[in-house]
């Protein structure tokens, strides 16, 4: 990766655009349109500039080459739903390039946030995609004990499920045209180096 705020900033839109043209798991979209409808919801809501680099880079982990995490796929018969531990390693990838915490968290947080909607929201559990759910499976299910209370004690939790919110809500096939492309956040990504 590059050395500089702005030579970061390019290869990280280099990176979600080369790799991100792939189905998103089991979804009628790719992976990028997924990311780029989650960041345009952030924006579209008032989030602040490190909320929407999170959204957009919330599956960063599902993008990286082979040499940066281990793929091990969760999978459901013939059907991929994603990299297991993505959330983590896409965290410590961001951390790595020079993100700060929350932005860090922010995206590390997706799975976390839905494995605490749906211990604290039974409906929530009902309008999740069928992908969603069978990954659900394998990030361990809804929160219990100690977890459930120290995900809804965290001072980001309102944001964390606002951002889980957009996640499960940018799965809409055909809205290229109006959507942000990925080289707009560039300046945004850089900035925040």
């Amino acid at each position: 990766m590059a050395t500089t705020p702005a030579g970061t900033a390019d290869a990280i839109i280099r990176l979600i655009c080369e790799r991100g043209t792939s189905d998103y798991i089991s979804e009628s979209i790719s992976q990028l349109e997924h990311c780029l409808q989650c960041a345009h919801s952030a924006a579209e809501a008032g989030g602040d500039d490190e909320t929407v680099i999170a959204a957009l880079l919330h599956d960063i982990g599902q993008f990286l080459p082979m040499e940066n995490a281990q793929d091990v796929r969760m999978s459901m018969g013939e059907y991929s739903v994603g990299r297991v531990g993505h959330e983590r390693v896409g965290e410590e990838y961001l951390k790595g390039l020079g993100f700060g915490d929350k932005v860090s968290k922010l995206a590390g947080s997706h799975v976390a946030a839905k494995r605490y909607l749906t211990a604290v929201d039974l409906s929530y559990y009902d309008a999740l995609s069928e992908a969603s759910k069978q990954s659900l499976k394998f990030q361990g299910g809804p929160f219990e004990g100690k977890d459930l209370k120290a995900f809804d004690q965290d001072p980001l939790r309102d944001e964390m499920v606002s951002l889980r919110r957009w996640d499960d809500e940018a799965k809409i096939a055909g809205i290229e045209d109006v959507t942000p492309r990925a080289e707009l956040y560039r300046g945004m990504i850089q900035m925040h180096l």
